[in-house]
């Protein structure tokens, strides 16, 4: 039976019309009526309201500006140009997936391959930066009180270790994939979680009966601080962990459930349920960086709103869809705070199979076309699928897509110019870092300047998201008095949730050291010929 819809729901909501524009449209009007209190324009005022802004760094360095006080004493000590290379740095990349919704590669299931060889040929593509795992939570949990991750986790996170990559992954509470037979919830909590039917339809050629969970019900919602709590004890602020994506309602955990309702009674119930369980994920997970999915809320499950809480609690951004998406979706995406990261994936031609994958009238492939519009959004991760062999092809045919994303994608940061001046009486260095990516970056840079003996070493953090995509950020670090002619090298860490910090390599032409750092040699304030 379908649960009552409340009427005080305006039309545009019941007929699937849903956007935050109809919410701030609808505005008291709507809060009245159903006591929903509606998102604001983030894209209109993430930049300036407070609420959307993360703290001050407590170390903020000197970001000018510097202006000329003397016509003395000042000279340029470097230059650098962008890089064309494959850079890793956290915060972006290439995601290779080892599972997918329905399990792992086609070779695995058509048992032409080992699991473990799959995910092998994976981390072994030369383009790919992290691994994803996307599996259901029956995949993570089998009893309760106690982890039992599938061995796909420990071939991910040793062939990430081994290839020098990162881990993301999602876990999924429902998945259309394998309904009716199986559901994403483990078996030991069918026995104590109700379940709700929400509509019957055809899916992938055959028709269904489909179920969700009451996420409302005091069992689910324990079950659900237990699984996080287990995973975050094992995994919340490990150093192979990229991000995790929120565990959010509905069919692959993307916050829908096609054209059927959830299984509320209403909007508010649905809302409140949705923002309980989402302050629980951000509370257990205190350091590991985590993303919301922006699906629009065609379902009624509250999403806007839980996209709203989890910006502010500063969680990145991801879509399952870049070409068959609203114009309300792109928008948000595009035009975030700059300090947050967005993941994109697409499900279109996903297999990367060369020999399905359409080309358009001027000769573009439709995979391609797809992953260029990354660029459009100023995002910073592309996902891949399962099927390796396939992407190796496509990679062979078709390489220009991989390159472009690898040259732009995210953020890509050199230090474009150093100066040195004087400054009262002994040496500033100022560093202006040009960012040659399409995404600010996603969290606060640190830059470090210290000398060989580690007797100077000065550092501290620009502001969030510091520089934006195609810009220059100077700051200034003021050298101990009577230093004189020094080797000194400028190091950055990308600074994220809770203060973790990841060591940055720059993204310059010129040479670097072993370590990622840039070289540099401040000169004498008073050397011959320099007046």
């Amino acid at each position: 039976m379908k649960p009552a819809r409340t009427s005080a729901i305006p039309e545009q909501l019941r007929d699937g019309r849903f956007s935050r524009r109809t919410l701030l449209r609808a505005g008291l009007t709507l809060g009245a009526a159903i006591g929903f209190t509606a998102p604001g324009a983030l894209a209109d005022d993430c930049l300036t309201n407070p609420a959307y802004m993360p703290a001050e760094p407590p170390d903020r360095l000197d970001q000018g500006p510097f202006p000329v006080t003397q016509d003395t004493g000042e000279r340029t000590l470097a230059v650098t140009t962008p890089s064309k290379a494959h850079i890793r740095n956290f915060g972006l990349g290439l995601v290779g997936y080892t599972w997918e919704e329905n399990g792992p590669a086609l070779s695995v299931r058509n048992r032409t391959q080992t699991l473990e060889q799959a995910v092998e040929q994976m981390a072994s593509l030369s383009f790919v930066d992290l691994l994803y795992i996307r599996c259901d939570w029956r995949d993570v949990q089998s009893r309760a009180g106690k982890l039992d991750l599938h061995p796909v986790w420990e071939l991910t996170l040793d062939a990430a270790r081994r290839h020098g990559l990162r881990v993301a992954f999602r876990i999924q509470m429902s998945n259309p994939e394998f309904e009716p037979q199986r559901l994403a919830l483990p078996d030991f909590l069918l026995d104590t979680v109700p379940l709700a039917h929400i509509g019957r339809r055809m899916f992938r050629g055959r028709e269904v009966d489909f179920v969700e969970p009451r996420y409302d019900s005091p069992a689910f919602q324990k079950a659900f601080r237990e699984v996080n709590e287990l995973l975050a004890s094992r995994f919340d602020g490990s150093p192979s962990i990229e991000f995790m994506d929120l565990m959010m309602y509905g069919f692959w955990g993307e916050g829908h459930t096609h054209n059927m309702h959830a299984p509320f009674p209403d909007l508010p119930a649905a809302q409140r349920t949705f923002l309980q369980l989402t302050r629980m994920q951000l509370e257990i997970w205190k350091r590991t960086q985590l993303a919301v999915n922006t699906q629009p809320d065609i379902s009624f499950a509250g999403n806007d709103a839980v996209v709203e809480m989890a910006m502010r609690g500063g969680c990145w951004l991801r879509s399952d869809s870049i070409i068959d998406e609203e114009p309300i979706q792109i928008e948000e995406l595009g035009n975030r705070p700059p300090w947050l990261a967005v993941v994109m994936e697409d499900g279109s031609y996903r297999d990367y199979n060369c020999s399905n994958i359409p080309v358009d009238s001027v000769g573009v492939n439709l995979r391609e076309n797809a992953m260029l519009h990354v660029l459009d959004l100023g995002a910073n991760y592309w996902s891949l699928w399962t099927e390796a062999g396939n992407l190796e092809q496509y990679n062979q045919r078709y390489p220009d897509g991989f390159r472009a994303l690898q040259q732009r994608m995210g953020y890509r940061l050199r230090p474009a110019w150093i100066w040195q001046r004087k400054r009262w009486d002994t040496t500033e260095v100022i560093v202006g870092v040009s960012n040659d990516g399409v995404a600010g970056v996603p969290g606060f840079l640190r830059l470090t300047l210290t000398n060989g003996d580690g007797s100077i070493r000065l550092s501290g953090t620009l502001d969030a998201g510091q520089p934006y995509a195609g810009k220059v950020r100077q700051a200034a670090f003021v050298l101990p008095a009577g230093t004189g002619a020094v080797d000194l090298k400028l190091s950055a860490q990308l600074v994220t949730k809770a203060g973790m910090e990841r060591p940055l390599r720059w993204a310059c032409q010129q040479p670097l050291n072993e370590d990622g750092s840039f070289p540099l040699r401040a000169q004498a304030i008073a050397s011959p010929g320099w007046s």
